[in-house]
């Protein structure tokens, strides 16, 4: 099954005179459980395209389909709420919120489906402790390494139980071992069932992905 369609996909940035292609022409399919990367340099596109798949931003031109629906020219509260029920999100930087305790950066994302505490609490809790996180409860993420901080980001990303998890150079901020255990329990959320989609200029994380798309200058190689 089609998860992810994009047809002649174009994002073009224009300040004044001055236009800036930074996306021509993408056409990509990604069907239902599939694991791969989108590998490119600084500047590629892939963070553009990143963004596009994400719900982040629109593109300029082409089509988006997302479980068989159109979303290229949805308004910013259509996309936020695509993002909330199809998309879960691992960012290189974590983006936890320092003045919140993990679990209730974890539930986060069901305070705005509007679930009672109670419930998002249990499954907060849940995920955490599925991470080797159950000792951690009251911990900020400031007292946690950048291993433990990157697994948090991870129940984060599930706790909605998306169509995908999108994880943006997931390992960029990590040491060696850290960044080997995320990528093992990326490979393990995969062989469960879950789309995961890695945005990576890392050769060695791509390889370990089932299908790598190469993007440059803007389009797929």
């Amino acid at each position: 099954m089609n998860l992810v369609e994009l047809k002649n996909i174009s994002k073009i940035y224009k300040t004044g005179a001055v236009k800036f292609i930074a996306l021509e022409q993408i056409n990509l399919t990604i069907n239902k459980g599939e694991y791969l990367a989108i590998l490119g340099p600084s500047g590629s596109g892939k963070s553009t395209l990143m963004h596009i798949l994400g719900c982040l931003s629109t593109p300029t031109s082409g089509d988006y389909l997302l479980n068989g629906k159109n979303v290229a020219s949805l308004s910013v509260n259509q996309l936020a709420k695509v993002r909330n029920q199809n998309i879960g999100f691992v960012f290189q930087n974590f983006n936890l919120l320092a003045n919140l305790n993990i679990v209730d950066n974890v539930a986060l994302p069901l305070v705005y489906r509007g679930i009672a505490k109670e419930e998002r609490t249990k499954k907060a809790k849940e995920l955490l402790t599925h991470f080797g996180l159950g000792g951690h409860f009251s911990h900020h993420a400031n007292e946690l390494s950048g291993g433990q901080q990157q697994r948090v980001a991870i129940a984060r990303s599930l706790i909605t139980e998306p169509d995908i998890i999108l994880a943006d150079e997931p390992t960029g901020n990590l040491d060696s071992k850290s960044g080997d255990d995320v990528i093992h329990m990326l490979e393990k959320l995969n062989r469960d069932g879950k789309t995961i989609i890695i945005v990576t200029h890392d050769e060695k994380i791509a390889e370990r992905t089932k299908q790598i798309i190469r993007i440059v200058d803007g389009k797929i190689m």
